[in-house]
């Protein structure tokens, strides 16, 4: 297991590697104004070279990226230039992460406490209305741009409820609208494929085993197939979460929600070449470190998974 374990961790971490190496490399194309700050069309050529100087961005592109991870080991991710001038990124992203991480695990236990339970209930009413009912919702959501029912939320759900439409941190109420419109997409992931994997089981020499011993329905469903058909979406649970919790960008912008996913629609926007650099970092690695312990995860559940390639090859 540790060996594993290991292995996963250092495979992650030069993935990361390779994501935000070439991400730094990428952003060195970029226009310089992305570094310059505020009237940079008025500044003297001395002026601008003086100013990519302090910054090192006079050096070879290799010397920059060699500076970069020595600052990022000491947890330093540079500052901005045009969205907050001369401010540190970490002292802007920090309110921002706690309001994404609030509404996220909301948004994430919301999905989860609907979107499976509704799966399940689809699987065993296989091609009764129940099961048809919840097709119908989940293509809706699949099929439909997500744009078209987020705003479609946004314009009737307030009326007559009270809710208000736009995001306001002195008001839990305005919490509501956007914690449904982020799990609303993953309620119809968690139940479409919790409903297909309780189908495969329920077709399993086992399940027809046990009904012929005259064990009931409702046991072999939740002691057997639930469990078993449960499993395999434990490898998306903790990359979904982490995604979940860093916020959707369009959910953020249409609601006003001063986090994460608006934040990196903003300094793409504004051209704040640091900050960008900073934020994609960063959702990189929450992408890499779901994978990471989805991957431990599901080893753990499920005992069936070989570690070693000895048994692989059995």
């Amino acid at each position: 297991m540790l060996r594993y374990v290991t292995r996963r961790f250092l495979s992650a971490l030069l993935s990361l590697f390779i994501i935000i190496t070439t991400m730094f490399c990428l952003l060195r194309l970029m226009p310089i104004e992305g570094y310059l700050g505020a009237n940079w069309e008025k500044m003297s050529e001395e002026v601008i070279a003086a100013k990519l100087a302090a910054k090192g961005l006079d050096k070879p592109v290799i010397v920059q990226l060699f500076n970069f991870y020595k600052d990022l080991l000491h947890g330093d991710l540079g500052r901005s230039w045009i969205y907050r001038e001369n401010v540190e990124i970490t002292k802007i992203i920090q309110p921002k992460i706690k309001v994404s991480a609030k509404m996220g695990v909301m948004a994430m236990a919301l999905s989860l406490l609907v979107g499976i339970p509704l799966g399940a209930a689809m699987a065993r009413s296989k091609g009764k209305w129940p099961d048809k009912l919840g097709t119908g919702f989940i293509i809706l959501i699949q099929a439909v741009p997500s744009a078209v029912y987020f705003l479609f939320i946004q314009m009737y759900a307030t009326k007559g409820t009270g809710i208000p439409m736009l995001y306001d941190s002195a008001v839990p109420l305005s919490w509501v609208l956007p914690i449904i419109s982020l799990a609303l997409p993953s309620i119809a992931s968690y139940g479409m494929w919790m409903r297909r994997y309780m189908v495969d089981q329920m077709n399993q020499d086992y399940v027809k085993l046990a009904r012929a011993k005259g064990v009931s329905n409702h046991r072999i469903t939740m002691s057997h197939v639930f469990r078993n058909a449960f499993v395999p979406m434990v490898q998306t649970i903790p990359g979904s979460l982490l995604f979940t919790i860093m916020g959707s960008l369009y959910v953020e912008s249409i609601y006003s929600v001063p986090g994460m996913g608006g934040l990196l629609i903003n300094v793409i926007q504004r051209q704040d070449n640091t900050m960008v650099q900073a934020l994609i970092l960063i959702f990189a690695s929450v992408g890499v470190v779901g994978l990471f312990l989805g991957d431990v995860l599901m080893v753990m559940v499920d005992p069936r998974i070989s570690l070693t390639r000895g048994e692989d090859k059995r």
